[in-house]
């Protein structure tokens, strides 16, 4: 599975995007996808994640905020963001793997595809 990430950008706070993250290769619907991001001199950190029966899990810091979801059918998952802070700034990656256990949602070790990131920098 090859996984592309698009849709960063820079807007100012209180203002919304949305980041796409399209795959190639089969089986797309069976896999758990995620979003991390990862600021400058900081480790990378779980964002969201939608697992194939489309069950959704957030970090605490973006609840309320952003949305993760899927379309099986063009193989895409979406990360629509509002309310953007600053503190969101970071280059973002979508990641995807077929065996991650709800446990492990979370780490990005567990995960054995990424795409290759895209910035968002909100501005104050």
């Amino acid at each position: 599975v090859q996984l592309q990430a698009s849709g960063g950008g820079l807007v100012e706070a209180g203002g919304s995007l949305r980041l796409s993250c399209a795959a190639s290769g089969h089986s797309f619907s069976r896999y758990t996808m995620a979003w991390f991001r990862q600021a400058p001199g900081k480790d990378r950190e779980f964002v969201a994640a939608i697992r194939y029966s489309s069950t959704t899990h957030y970090a605490d810091s973006v609840k309320g905020r952003f949305t993760v979801s899927r379309d099986n059918a063009k193989n895409t998952m979406y990360l629509q963001m509002n309310n953007l802070k600053p503190e969101d700034t970071a280059v973002y990656y979508c990641a995807g793997d077929r065996a991650i256990i709800l446990s492990s949602i979370s780490l990005p070790h567990q995960y054995d595809y990424w795409g290759q990131g895209t910035q968002v920098t909100v501005s104050s």
